[in-house]
């Protein structure tokens, strides 16, 4: 099923030059069916880009998906075009009256402040505030993990001694998380930032929990018991050459010592690097986006600070609504739920 996003977009014809399903607005107004709602906070200079990796990840699974592009209406704007940002992206004001089922916070390039120093810092801390009874799960990523889990759970990032550049192998923690479902053991993914959180400061919050680590690279992976806050450390929509492009960039800003590790070919920054963390990528945003996102978003979006009560796509009954605490391993909706005893509808039954 493809991703619903406004028809002009750049992103469309990069998106549809590569074979993947999107559905124009005129068109998907003559589907009746009800398309999840998701937020893009883009907070990177570089939007057209990061919008076409995170909406490449949002397609490709069996669900209709409308996209809602969010800028900081508090920041001055100096990369991109100011049309495309007028055209296609709206404010925290626009939408504060309304509910959707999944948000995205991107990373941003402002790890070198304290987060109270960042200029949109109280407009973004009002709309993670907002998001708690307007949203059903937010996907935090890069510097959104860190100033996800700072203002919501008081985890404070930490200065690292150089920048984290490269791709490096993780393992999992809780291999039964269906965020993680389908990943191998151990599986690569990029990092690019200056910050992380320590795992034992994650570990000693009950209201979090650990589900991947690298050995290099730190903390990957997290979220809130109660599955409505996801913190990924990495970059793992990250294309081929993004990492190629930001070293590129900081030799011409005189940052030295930022080759990415594990990445060029013998070290060599003309060698074209492999892309060998989309498989895993793409599984990410998806388990996310079908596991905590339509599964158990109500249907009717406006009751998403409740806490659940059915999928976008059809009705759930009533007595599923303690599922999550009585599903300890899957944190989630569990499909096999409504199954029937005699003769089982599915074997193996992975939740016991």
């Amino acid at each position: 099923m493809p991703i619903r996003i406004p028809d002009a977009l750049p992103a469309t014809d990069l998106l549809a030059a590569e074979n993947i399903f999107v559905m124009t607005e005129y068109r998907a107004m003559h589907q009746d069916i009800r398309p999840l709602r998701v937020i893009l906070v883009n907070l990177m200079p570089t939007k057209v880009a990061t919008e076409t990796q995170i909406l490449r990840k949002l397609s490709n699974t069996p669900l209709q998906v409308q996209v809602t592009l969010l800028r900081m209406g508090s920041h001055d704007a100096k990369h991109g075009s100011a049309q495309h940002l007028d055209t296609f992206y709206r404010t925290f004001g626009d939408i504060r009256d309304e509910h959707f089922d999944g948000m995205i916070i991107t990373g941003a390039p402002v790890e070198h402040l304290d987060f109270e120093q960042v200029d949109y810092w109280d407009e973004l801390c009002a709309l993670m505030d907002w998001s708690q009874s307007h949203v059903h799960s937010t996907l935090h990523i890069c510097w959104g993990a860190l100033a996800g889990i700072y203002h919501h759970y008081g985890i404070r990032k930490r200065r690292l001694p150089a920048k984290l550049t490269g791709v490096f192998e993780h393992r999992l923690v809780k291999p039964t998380s269906p965020l993680l479902r389908g990943f191998d053991e151990r599986f690569l993914a990029p990092h690019s930032r200056f910050s992380g959180v320590a795992v034992e400061d994650v570990e000693a919050a009950p209201q979090l929990e650990v589900l991947a680590v690298s050995e290099e690279a730190g903390l990957y992976a997290a979220k809130s018991m109660n599955s409505r806050h996801f913190f990924v450390f990495g970059h793992p929509e990250y294309d081929r050459l993004t990492l190629a492009e930001e070293y590129a960039r900081d030799r011409e800003a005189g940052i030295r010592g930022t080759l990415p590790v594990h990445y060029f070919p013998d070290d060599d920054p003309a060698a074209e690097p492999a892309d060998l963390w989309c498989a895993h990528a793409q599984l990410l945003y998806t388990n996310w986006l079908n596991y905590y996102v339509y599964q158990t978003t109500p249907y009717d979006v406006r009751t998403a600070g409740s806490g659940g009560g059915g999928s976008a796509g059809a009705a759930r009954k009533p007595e599923a609504d303690g599922m999550r605490l009585q599903n300890e391993d899957d944190d989630g909706y569990d499909p096999w739920s409504d199954r029937r005893e005699h003769p089982p509808l599915f074997e193996p039954d992975p939740w016991n």
